[in-house]
């Protein structure tokens, strides 16, 4: 049986044996129909033909050939119906499984993810700030870990490793309080290189922010909109951009950078006349900040970034309402450029506080004067804190199974 996986690299066996050739209109339909199925859970033939515009015949194929790869699963005859009854088809949650790598600030985390997004098992560590020897050392034990008792047959359906990290980790060392020397040791080091040493699977990298879109537009609810801006708050916020249903990366794979946008800077709002990065008002790293301005241990916002417990008390109530002032600005400036109607808004923090970023952002924006914008809504990203890693297992997926290939990783596969 083929392994479904690495769909480009001659290892497809079934196809082989099958006598066909992959060409590039073949691939583009098989990925046409998986990301179609992916988007609705299930569909039969005569949907995914109206839908496609493309013959029954080539639909079933096709269809066909996904499900001898082990891609597809045949569901039960819809019966009741005239006519033939229809058999719906879904995705088959073994059919591929892959890696996703998140290198933050402060934690790293290793999922191992099936085809339809369900986390089977999942590695979490939390440190000062990332050195190359501690990622190398814990990728490489996390592989063997993760592998040690996974059936041979899901082994063999390992499509690669995606790795979800931020651009030019040596940058903002002052923030994150590490010694300059040990971060600038990043300057050095090709990640992907540096992973793909550790493993004979394929690798993949994008931006963690760009990475954690993308498991919301595969996983989340960002299937259901067409175009949306998507917001991450982690150690620093960043954002990504959905255009017509596919991730929009940008020129330099650096679309939707809302952490570099100008903000006013709290600590001089007074005078009005200062002026700072959104980065750095609207992050984690800036409510660590104030936990240690008062004494205390801010540990609980890395290790538990689900259940940050009942006691920040004000400290959090001041941070989330300047979280949620400068996010506003920022959110109706990129609405005057891009008129998107929705914003996602997530982060690695409790579902609880994202609520209440919302809710204070949104407050925030009714007071700004939006006079020749459209209507745009705001609405809370579905995954959280697992959005990164969750992210970086997506990306060996989208580049085997779906259309977003030609569009995120035209320099990088």
């Amino acid at each position: 049986m083929a392994t479904g996986t690495n769909r480009e690299s001659g290892l497809r066996r079934g196809a082989a044996s099958r006598g066909t050739n992959q060409t590039g209109v073949r691939l583009y339909n098989e990925r046409l129909v998986l990301s179609l199925i992916r988007r609705h859970g299930e569909l039969p033939k005569a949907d995914i033909a109206r839908m496609t515009g493309l013959s029954p015949q080539t639909i079933s194929i096709i269809t066909n050939a996904l499900e001898a790869d082990g891609l597809l699963l045949r569901g039960n005859p819809l019966r009741g119906k005239v006519g033939q009854p229809l058999v719906p088809y879904s995705l088959n949650p073994e059919g591929a499984l892959s890696f996703g790598l998140k290198i933050g600030r402060r934690s790293v985390d290793l999922y191992l993810i099936n085809f339809t997004g369900q986390i089977l098992k999942l590695l979490h560590k939390t440190y000062p700030y990332p050195t190359p020897d501690s990622i190398r050392r814990f990728a490489r034990e996390g592989f063997e870990s993760l592998v040690a008792d996974l059936p041979t047959r899901l082994v063999a359906r390992i499509a690669g490793v995606g790795i979800a990290a931020p651009y030019e980790m040596w940058t903002w060392h002052e923030e994150i309080g590490a010694p300059k020397a040990e971060i600038d040791a990043w300057r050095q080091v090709d990640v992907r290189a540096m992973i793909g040493a550790l493993c004979n699977w394929p690798v993949y990298f994008a931006n963690d922010i760009t990475a954690a879109c993308a498991a919301e537009l595969m996983f989340g609810i960002g299937g259901e909109h067409a175009d949306y801006l998507y917001v991450f708050i982690g150690s620093f916020i960043g954002g990504g951009l959905v255009l017509n249903g596919h991730l929009f990366p940008g020129r330099t794979q650096n679309a939707g950078a809302l952490g570099s946008m100008p903000a006013q800077d709290p600590g001089h709002a007074a005078g009005g006349s200062r002026t700072t990065q959104l980065m750095n008002v609207a992050s984690i790293y800036t409510l660590e900040r104030k936990l240690i301005a008062q004494g205390r241990s801010p540990d609980i916002l890395w290790q538990s970034p689900d259940d940050w417990g009942d006691d920040l008390g004000p400290v959090l109530d001041d941070w989330i309402e300047e979280v949620a002032v400068s996010l506003a600005y920022s959110i109706v400036a990129a609405i005057a450029v891009i008129d998107v109607g929705t914003v996602l808004i997530d982060g690695a923090f409790p579902s609880h506080v994202r609520e209440r970023i919302i809710a204070r952002t949104e407050a925030a924006i009714a007071r700004i004067n939006q006079q020749g914008l459209s209507h745009f809504r705001l609405l809370p990203g579905s995954i959280g804190n697992a959005a990164r890693a969750m992210g970086g297992a997506s990306l060996p997926l989208l580049a085997n199974f779906t259309q977003d290939r030609e569009v995120l990783f035209k320099d990088n596969a």
